[in-house]
């Protein structure tokens, strides 16, 4: 038998010294970018998502999972007032949420991430990690992958107080 050894990489690393401020929300505000990872329930969940935001102009911005925004994709969500990001419920997708978060909140486009409850800590550390401890992360009951649906917008439609509390909405 024969070992290979190999470096594993940790995701999160080391915690940057420099903390970037997270943008603030705008207290009014009429397009919204929804970036949409194309994990299966994610659509569904933006979906659900912006129908509870009211009358307002919506940008839909589809990227693979497992892999960052392109700068086109990072500059088309850019073009709004806000940008919600779904869906982390795997290692790799919600790193990329996270890390494709960041980098709007650079250009000073506010974001919210959806991620599932289990992998919410991971993001949040990620986010540290990068100077970002208070990004914004909305948690959604895991599992996603598997559902109806139904079970999705279900999940769903009980997370939209805490969007509307987050956004200000009354």
């Amino acid at each position: 038998m024969k070992l290979t050894e190999k470096e594993v990489l940790n995701p999160v690393g080391e915690v940057q010294d420099k903390k970037i401020e997270l943008n603030p929300l705008p207290y009014d505000f009429d397009k919204v970018s929804l970036m949409d990872n194309t994990k299966l329930g994610a659509d569904i969940i933006l979906k659900v998502l912006s129908e509870s935001l009211g009358n307002r102009d919506f940008i839909w911005v589809k990227k693979p999972a497992g892999a960052p925004a392109t700068d086109q994709q990072i500059r088309e969500a850019a073009s709004s007032d806000a940008v919600i990001l779904a869906l982390g419920d795997c290692g790799s997708c919600t790193s990329w949420v996270v890390l494709d978060a960041i980098r709007l909140e650079k250009e000073g486009i506010p974001t919210i991430s959806i991620c599932s409850d289990h992998f919410a800590s991971f993001a949040r550390q990620l986010a540290e990690s990068h100077g970002m401890p208070d990004l914004r992360i909305l948690e959604i009951e895991h599992p996603i992958a598997g559902l109806t649906n139904d079970e999705v917008e279900e999940k769903t439609h009980k997370i939209v107080p805490n969007l509307l509390y987050l956004l200000q909405i009354p």
